[in-house]
C-alpha cells in the first residue's frame, strides 16, 4: 500500500520561496522517492495571493491567512521563508505546537530565539531544521552539528554575506567607490532595494551567531557581538590592501576562550578585514559564501559556494525537507543544539580579554618628522609594537602595520593619536587576517 502523503506548507514566495514552491511542484516524482511518500503542498501563505508568480500550482493554494495555515492539524512541515522576527516566530511556534516540523531559512530568526524555538521543538516532539540560514548553498551547519560534534572547534572565520562580498570585490576590480558598487550590486539583483541589513553587517551577525551554536555548544547573545558594516569602507582602503598584498572582506569571526577560572568565553566580530592574499577566503569572489573552521582533530575545513539566489538557496532548503519528511515516516525527531544563552563578550566588554588582531593603521598627518616621533610614543605607550611603518608617496598619510592587539586598546589610542597636533584626521583602522603557515 502507498504511504499516505505528507502535507507541506510554505509561508512567503519571495526569491527563494518561489524557487522552492517550483521544485516541490515540478519535482514531486523524485522528492517523494527521496523521501518514501508523497509531499503534498496544501498552502502557500503570501501577503498579496493574487500576484502573479509564474509558477503552475493550483490557484486556491495561495492564501494571506498565515496563522490559519499553520494551525490546520493535517499540516507535517512548514516552510518558513518570511524572514525577519514577527510573524514569523509566532507562526513557527504556532506551527509546532500543533505538531508540524519546521524547515526556515531565517537567520535573524534563529539568532534572536534559537534557544527558545529549540526549546519548543523538543517539548512538542518536531524537528527544527535551517541549513539555508547561514551560506545559502554552502552546507556548513550540517558538518558542524554532526561531523565534528566530537571534535573541539577553536575558531571560525567567514565570508558569510553574498551581498557585501559583491560589493566588495566588485571595488577591488574596478578600483571604484562603495556608492558605485552598491548601485551595481542593485541593478544586478544582488543587494535589495534597502540593503541595510546586509552593509550594516546585521545578517552576517546573526549568522555568526547561529555557527557560534553549533561550534562551540551555547547560543551567544546577538546584541552582543560586535559588528561593523561596510559602509565606510572606501577605495583608499582597498588600494592600501592591495599594496600590502591584502584585499578587504567582510569577515565573520567566532573564537571560544577558556578564562583563568576555567569559564570559556565565546568572542564573536563582524568587520571589514584585509585578508592576505594567501588566504582562502581571499579568493571568494562575487556574491560567493566560505567558511574556514579550524578543528583540533580535522584540522583546517573549508566550506565554500553560491552564498546567494533563489535557486543555490533553495537546495539546502528542499534538503531540510525531504530530512524532515524522512524523520516523520520514521517517528523520530533530531535534538538541537544545547539551547541556553551563554555570554559573547563585544569588543570593550573585556578590556584584556578581548579579540586580538593585527591591524592596518592609515594615519593622516601634517608634518612627516613630527608625526613619526609622536605617534611612536603614543604607540609605545599603549604597548602597541609596529611591524611596519612607511609614508605614502606624498607623506600625507602613515601607513603602519601593528602586532596583535587587544581591539579597545587600539580603539582607545586612534582617539589619542586624532588629538596628536601632528595628525590631521581620525586615523583608519582595518584588522588583518593572515594566512596559516601550513596553507
Amino acid at each position: 500500500m502507498e504511504p499516505l502523503a505528507l502535507k507541506v506548507a510554505v509561508l512567503g514566495c519571495g526569491v527563494v520561496g518561489t524557487e522552492v514552491v517550483r521544485r516541490i511542484h515540478d519535482g514531486r516524482a523524485e522528492l517523494a522517492e527521496r523521501v518514501g511518500a508523497p509531499l503534498e503542498l496544501v498552502g502557500i501563505a503570501v501577503r498579496h495571493p493574487e500576484q502573479d508568480r509564474g509558477l503552475d500550482v493550483d490557484p486556491d493554494l495561495w492564501t494571506d491567512d498565515a496563522l490559519g495555515l499553520v494551525e490546520r492539524d493535517d499540516v507535517d512541515i512548514v516552510v518558513e521563508l518570511l524572514g525577519g522576527l514577527e510573524p514569523a516566530r509566532s507562526l513557527v511556534v504556532t506551527a509546532m505546537a500543533r505538531g508540524a516540523s519546521v524547515v526556515s531559512a531565517n537567520k535573524a530568526l534563529l539568532a534572536a530565539h534559537g534557544p527558545q524555538l529549540h526549546a519548543t521543538a523538543a517539548h512538542h516532539g518536531v524537528d527544527l531544521l535551517y541549513e539555508a540560514a547561514v551560506a545559502a548553498a554552502v552546507p556548513v551547519l550540517g558538518p558542524l552539528r554532526d561531523s565534528l560534534c566530537g571534535d573541539r572547534i577553536a575558531r571560525i572565520t567567514g565570508v558569510v554575506n553574498g551581498t557585501t562580498n559583491y560589493i566588495l570585490d566588485q571595488m577591488t576590480r574596478t578600483g571604484g567607490d562603495y556608492a558605485a558598487a552598491l548601485s551595481e550590486a542593485i541593478d544586478r539583483g544582488y543587494a535589495e532595494a534597502d540593503p541595510s541589513a546586509d552593509v550594516e553587517g546585521t545578517d552576517a551577525a546573526a549568522k555568526a551567531v547561529i555557527l557560534a551554536s553549533l561550534a562551540f555548544h551555547t547560543w551567544p547573545d546577538p546584541a552582543r557581538v560586535h559588528q561593523e558594516g561596510i559602509t565606510g569602507v572606501t577605495a583608499q582602503d582597498v588600494a592600501d590592501a592591495r599594496a600590502c598584498g591584502r584585499v578587504v572582506k567582510l569577515v565573520a569571526l567566532l573564537e571560544q576562550t577558556c578564562e583563568s577560572d576555567g569559564s570559556r568565553q565565546v568572542l564573536a566580530r563582524v568587520q571589514p578585514t584585509m585578508v592576505d592574499r594567501r588566504h582562502p577566503l581571499a579568493d571568494v569572489s562575487g556574491a560567493d559564501n566560505a567558511v574556514l573552521v579550524e578543528a583540533h582533530a580535522a584540522g583546517l575545513l573549508l566550506f565554500t559556494g553560491a552564498g546567494a539566489g533563489g535557486l543555490p538557496t533553495s537546495g539546502p532548503v528542499l534538503g531540510d525537507l525531504v530530512t524532515a519528511a524522512r524523520r516523520r515516516l520514521q517517528g523520530r525527531f533530531q535534538s538541537g543544539p544545547l539551547a541556553r544563552r551563554a555570554p559573547a563578550g563585544p569588543i570593550g566588554t573585556h578590556t584584556d580579554r578581548g579579540l586580538r588582531s593585527r591591524h592596518h593603521l592609515r594615519i593622516p598627518i601634517q608634518d612627516l618628522t613630527a608625526a613619526q616621533a609622536a605617534v611612536s610614543v603614543v604607540l609605545a605607550r599603549a604597548n602597541i609594537a609596529i611591524t611596519s611603518i612607511r609614508t605614502t608617496v606624498d607623506a600625507r598619510a602613515l601607513l603602519i602595520l601593528t602586532a596583535d592587539t587587544e581591539e579597545t586598546t587600539l580603539r582607545h589610542t586612534l582617539g589619542e593619536l586624532a588629538a596628536l597636533p601632528s595628525v590631521s584626521a581620525m586615523p583608519r583602522s582595518l584588522p588583518l587576517l593572515d594566512a596559516h603557515e601550513d596553507q
